[in-house]
């Protein structure tokens, strides 16, 4: 039996520059929460660290640790100035901290639970 070669006309087969591209499956329809979506879906820490530095720009991610960093420190008593003393971090931005500790979204409060840090003070229960 002799095979049958296809002429470029007759082919199914698309060439390169023919085919269409893949669909886009697009995340949430808010950018944050597909952002948060994003975070959860990492495994551990290396893996989060590596989505942050593609993500951040390094004075972006300074500002994220600088403000992650104090949060032990709040929640141990310590004052804003020797917060500041302690870490550098400015005494305006210890004070947004502590702001959203207490009347924040609860954010800093779940993620303190989770690594069990001490609160001593009742800063993070105080809106439970």
């Amino acid at each position: 039996m002799k095979r049958r070669i296809a002429s470029p006309e007759s082919s199914p087969v698309r060439s390169p520059r023919e085919r269409k591209p893949a669909p886009v499956v697009l995340p949430a329809a808010d950018p944050v929460l597909a952002l948060c979506e994003a975070l959860a879906k990492l495994r551990d820490p290396a893996e989060i660290a590596a989505f942050l530095d593609d993500l951040c720009t390094p004075a972006e991610l300074e500002a994220l640790a600088d403000r992650w960093r104090v949060v032990p420190l709040l929640l141990a008593g310590r004052t804003y100035r020797d917060i500041h003393d302690l870490t550098g971090v400015s005494v305006t931005t210890v004070g947004r901290v502590a702001r959203c500790l207490t009347h924040g979204a609860g954010g800093y409060r779940a993620a303190a639970r989770h690594l069990k840090l001490h609160d001593p003070s009742g800063i993070a229960a105080a809106k439970r």
